[in-house]
């Protein structure tokens, strides 16, 4: 179920989603940028499914190993 919900813009961000954002496409724009921020349950499925992701997972754990190293080889 849709509630609609009344916000209040500058003039500069009106006319900016005006001219960026399709006609009529301007709400789903704005539930696909706040619903990570509100909407727990859609944020730690996400998360799972990046854990998941065992090819994601290998290649950040690679970037994270060469990070820390290079902060390591670091003089300070």
């Amino acid at each position: 179920m849709q509630k609609k919900l009344t916000l209040t813009v500058s003039e500069e961000v009106y006319d900016g989603l005006k001219e960026a954002i399709p006609p009529r496409k301007i709400s789903r724009f704005i539930e696909d940028l706040v619903r990570p921020h509100v909407v727990r349950k859609d944020l730690y499925e996400a998360y799972r499914a990046m854990a998941a992701d065992s090819v994601r997972e290998a290649e950040a754990e690679e970037w994270s190993d060469a990070t820390c190293q290079d902060v390591h080889d670091e003089k300070g």
